[in-house]
């Protein structure tokens, strides 16, 4: 055996350790994020296996199907490796930020708004059931946002006319506990504890049409 084949048998010996070893710090961490060990034996079987590339490369003009370059540990320490600039900052926030939005709306047609509704609930109804009907403009307004997915753009609709609203945001000791309040509870989810921290409040004001007066337009 010459020294050449020597070489390239110690560099895949090489390449398997760093694997073994790789995997072992894989299942050690157990999914934690940024694990130092994982990310120093990852750096360490990225580059055995461009120096067997490169080898194999120059014994026998063959490469390996692994398309990779070498990494200079200390440099990728400092710019990708845990606590570096392409890392997210270990620095979880003591406190829950919790948003709180309030938005009105007025009804021009209680019939159109139920027939919306209603068509809302007959799209996620199967085809064999008969949906029940929508009573009144409170559960009209519930299947709406229902249908799409609790967010309020499901409301954005010719049906209700939105009027002023307020988001408000706050630190929070803890998360609501939505089991301790009544279903029926209007408050309880929405009322600020003694040591919650009002950060700021945003008022909605919607756009609204001017009529031609209020424009200055002359006839």
């Amino acid at each position: 055996m010459t020294d050449q084949h020597a070489e390239l048998d110690a560099a895949l010996e090489r390449v398997i350790d760093a694997a073994r070893r790789h995997l072992a710090a894989v299942r050690a961490a157990q999914g934690r994020v940024d694990d130092d060990d994982v990310w120093q034996a990852y750096v360490e079987l990225n580059n055995a296996s461009f120096a067997y590339d490169e080898q194999l490369l120059d014994a026998f003009g063959e490469v390996t199907p692994w398309d990779v370059e070498s990494i200079d540990p200390n440099e990728a320490d400092a710019h990708f490796g845990p606590g570096g600039e392409g890392a997210e900052p270990n620095d979880p926030h003591p406190q829950v930020v919790s948003v709180r939005q309030r938005r009105d709306y007025r009804v021009p047609s209680v019939s159109a708004l139920i027939r919306a509704a209603e068509a809302a609930r007959r799209e996620g109804t199967p085809a064999d059931d008969e949906p029940a009907p929508v009573e009144g403009v409170g559960e009209a307004v519930l299947e709406l946002l229902q249908s799409g997915d609790g967010s309020l753009s499901a409301l954005d609709v010719p049906e209700l006319e939105p009027l002023d609203g307020v988001v408000m945001v706050s630190e929070v000791g803890t998360p609501v506990d939505l089991e301790s309040f009544d279903d029926d509870d209007p408050v309880g989810p929405f009322q600020p504890a003694a040591d919650d921290r009002l950060v700021g409040r945003l008022d909605e004001h919607p756009f609204l049409d001017l009529d031609e007066d209020e424009l200055g337009h002359t006839h």
